[in-house]
């Protein structure tokens, strides 16, 4: 009998490995993200942008700050005499101290916006952080001094300026021209830094079109309304020029469109500033906002405003005390030399329009006709009078009963001004061809 055979097993289906489950399962949904209340989220929005504080409130801030901080340095050299609120001559140490107080005030106010939106490299964020910074500085000085040195050689040499012997003596000359020295380098630290270094710096990563426009509509307005001001058609005539560039790279979407609109308005409220300025002129306004663009046009060509601040410093410094020219339709005391009383290549007195602005808000504004292009008699340094200048037989207008005269006196007070907004040729071609050539030097 044959063995019985047992029935073979049924062999098991073949089964995969099996894989971990928690590789397997689906992903557990993430919880959606809390959102802040509305409230918060608002708030955030109204004072935070895509670059951090917007530059509307950090503008507000600085100006907040600017203003504690230079009242508590002004309350400091009050209170220790080194400074005199009641004292309004043009002089080295009121220059000196006075601007020190908003250098100060500036300082601090922009230390602390700076630390406050973390800016990297803190005061050096604003429009200070180029390439060689020392060698553009000292560029800056030399094209200064030597730029407006140029402009008094090529009145002197046309017969329209003189200048008459040294005022000063001795050692006088080196501490007199080192105190006006250290006062115009913080004129040039305080303009360039508010202007050109803060408001450039922090319009230009918050600013468009239409708020630009809206900003120039500001200031125009506001010199329309009140009506006051010297010169105030320099400002229009800025504004209206930006206008139509502006708005080019507006539309065509430009990378660099926030950086000139920024510099048509800082250029623009440089000009509305000068405003207040005696004896200006819109010439002279003009002037002051072009020169303004010149030197944010130096921040675009060396990456700084070391440059701007420089040639800031060194042309005032030149105009006023090295040359002894008038600063703003102002005469300082203890300059380097006078100007004289002057009569015309032929023989005759030369007639005179314009304005008695000073170079640093117009590149020459105020060497245009020099004592007098618009006001008459200024007095110098040690009480003396110095006649005004014509330009009547230069232009062939002498004999025009129409044209401005003043009368005068054996003081800048006493001085009657009779000011028309007509203007000479050299006068045109010294402030609105000079600020663009003064660039390539």
């Amino acid at each position: 009998m044959e063995p019985e055979n047992d029935a073979p097993l049924p062999e098991a289906p073949a089964t995969e490995p099996a894989v971990d489950a928690a590789l397997t399962a689906s992903p557990a949904p993430e919880p959606a993200p809390k959102l802040d209340p509305l409230e918060t989220r608002a708030v955030r929005w109204i004072f935070l942008g895509a670059q951090g504080l917007r530059a509307g409130w950090s503008i507000a801030l600085f100006a907040i700050l600017l203003f504690l901080c230079a009242a508590a340095a002004g309350f400091v050299f009050v209170q220790t005499h080194l400074l005199d609120p009641k004292n309004h001559s043009f002089s080295a140490q009121s220059s000196l101290f006075g601007e020190m107080t908003i250098f100060l005030g500036m300082l601090g106010a922009a230390a602390l916006v700076a630390l406050i939106e973390r800016r990297k490299g803190n005061l050096l964020a604003f429009n200070l952080m180029g390439p060689r910074r020392v060698t553009h500085f000292f560029s800056g000085l030399a094209a200064g001094f030597l730029a407006l040195s140029a402009l008094v050689g090529a009145m002197a040499w046309g017969g329209w300026l003189q200048f008459g012997p040294v005022a000063l003596t001795g050692a006088q000359i080196f501490k007199m021209g080192a105190l006006w020295g250290c006062a115009f380098l913080l004129v040039g630290c305080v303009e360039e830094g508010m202007f050109r270094c803060y408001l450039q710096f922090t319009l230009t990563r918050g600013i468009n079109f239409w708020w630009a426009l809206g900003l120039i509509a500001l200031i125009c307005g506001d010199l329309l309304l009140r009506g006051k001001g010297n010169g105030i058609w320099g400002v229009y005539i800025i504004a209206a020029l930006g206008l139509i560039p502006c708005l080019l790279l507006h539309l065509k979407k430009a990378e660099s469109a926030g950086f000139w609109q920024a510099a048509w308005v800082t250029s623009t409220l440089f000009g509305f500033v000068h405003t207040g300025n005696n004896g200006e002129n819109w010439i002279g306004i003009f002037a002051a906002a072009a020169i303004g663009f010149v030197f944010v046009v130096s921040i675009r060509v060396t990456g700084s405003a070391w440059w701007a601040i420089g040639c800031h410093a060194a042309w005032d410094w030149a105009e006023t005390y090295f040359y002894g020219a008038i600063d703003s339709g102002n005469v300082a005391v203890g300059r380097q030399r006078a100007v004289e009383r002057r009569h015309g290549r032929a023989g005759g007195e030369l007639a005179g329009s314009g304005s008695d602005s000073g170079a640093a808000g117009g590149a020459g504004a105020d060497l245009r006709a020099q004592e007098a292009n618009c006001g008459g008699a200024r007095v110098d340094g040690s009480g003396g009078w110095v006649d005004h200048l014509r330009w009547g037989q230069f232009l062939g207008v002498a004999g025009d009963p129409n044209w401005p005269r003043v009368s005068a006196g054996t003081g800048a007070a006493s001085a009657e001004l009779s000011c028309d907004y007509r203007c000479p040729c050299l006068t045109l071609i010294q402030n609105i061809l000079w600020p663009y050539l003064q660039i390539t030097l």
